[in-house]
């Protein structure tokens, strides 16, 4: 297996987490933290964003080498993190998921080694922030 098959791939319900705060989130600070912190965890990610992502894109579109945004377009953020989840786990890959939704928790949590609710993962990025400003 190859060294990016080994590391967790990290689905993240992005408007979960950006509606977390209030004031919410912006998508660009958001993407530009979830980026930062990949690189930092050694993970792989994919944001899913319901309808387009930034920049109205719809699909998957790569980011960096680690992240990758994705638009679902007229399908719901939920129906495909769930789907993704199935197929990376029943694939042999470690799955982690973030997201404070109940019912998606629900879905995935047979599939996954971790759920990480929106709140802490915004948490988590600021933190990231304040250190990489202050570093």
């Amino acid at each position: 297996m190859s060294a990016r098959g080994a590391e967790p791939i990290v689905l993240v319900d992005a408007r979960n987490v950006i509606r977390s705060r209030w004031p919410n989130m912006r998508e660009e600070r958001f993407l530009e933290l979830a980026r930062a912190w990949t690189e930092r965890e050694g993970v792989e990610a994919l944001v899913v964003f319901d309808g387009s992502a930034p920049g109205g894109r719809i699909g998957a579109h790569a980011l960096d080498e680690r992240t990758t945004v994705v638009g679902t377009g007229p399908g719901s953020a939920d129906d495909w993190i769930v789907d993704e989840v199935r197929r990376r786990a029943g694939g042999g890959r470690r799955v982690r998921v973030v997201s404070s939704d109940r019912g998606l928790r629900e879905r995935v949590g047979p599939y996954v080694e971790r759920l990480v609710g929106g709140g802490a993962f915004a948490t988590l990025l600021e933190r990231l922030e304040r250190c990489r400003r202050s570093g």
